[in-house]
């Protein structure tokens, strides 16, 4: 044709076979990782477990870091939610349960297990700052709904998060018994308790 449309190769749609490659190398960087942690990360083992050659995995992301980055990415949403219902305590009962369930996932591990080593590189350390920064984000929108309501005095919002998940973390990586709807109540219930009672008075 002499406006050359026969030579150009078909319009890829958005949300196709790409996307689904992309997404089984993603789930299968972050299964690896957990297994194996960052730096024992191999392109072949992720082709392998995702299905596909060795060549997408290449194509998609030439730079290990990137795949790696992007995977903590993609997966992160799953624990950076907070509802809100209105109730407080139930609220924050069912983050921790989720949290606790998101950890236990191969991308929970994944995060927590590049958390730890302190000399991880820049890209990666950028994008745990975002993952936690979603974190502390969504949060603080539940803590200033809940004191804008009078639910709970003002209080630090990154604190009560910290004082909150913390337990979650240490139960969880502990491995010594799994974590309960009852281990939430009962930690959500102690921290609000105390941001209540120190509450300064006027």
């Amino acid at each position: 044709m002499a406006n050359g449309t026969a030579d150009r190769p078909p319009a890829r749609r958005p949300g196709g076979r790409n996307a689904r490659v992309r997404a089984q190398i993603l789930a299968a960087t972050t299964e690896l990782v957990a297994r194996d942690g960052i730096a024992g990360l191999r392109y072949e083992e992720v082709a392998e477990l995702a299905g596909v050659h060795k060549t997408s995995v290449y194509r998609n992301w030439p730079d290990r870091e990137e795949l790696v980055v992007d995977a903590l990415l993609r997966y992160a949403e799953d624990i950076a939610s907070v509802a809100d219902t209105g109730d407080l305590h139930r609220d924050l009962a069912d983050f921790l349960v989720g949290l606790a369930g998101g950890l236990e996932t191969p991308f929970g591990r994944t995060l927590e297990q590049a958390i730890q080593p302190a000399h991880q590189s820049l890209p990666v350390r950028q994008a745990l700052a975002r993952i936690l920064d979603q974190r502390v984000a969504a949060m603080r929108r539940r803590v200033d709904s809940a004191v804008d309501r009078g639910e709970l005095p003002p209080v630090d919002s990154s604190f009560l998060g910290e004082m909150i998940s913390g337990p979650v973390h240490l139960i969880v990586n502990r491995g010594l018994r799994a974590f309960t709807r009852t281990d939430a109540e009962r930690i959500v219930a102690v921290v609000l308790a105390g941001v209540r009672a120190t509450a300064p008075h006027g």
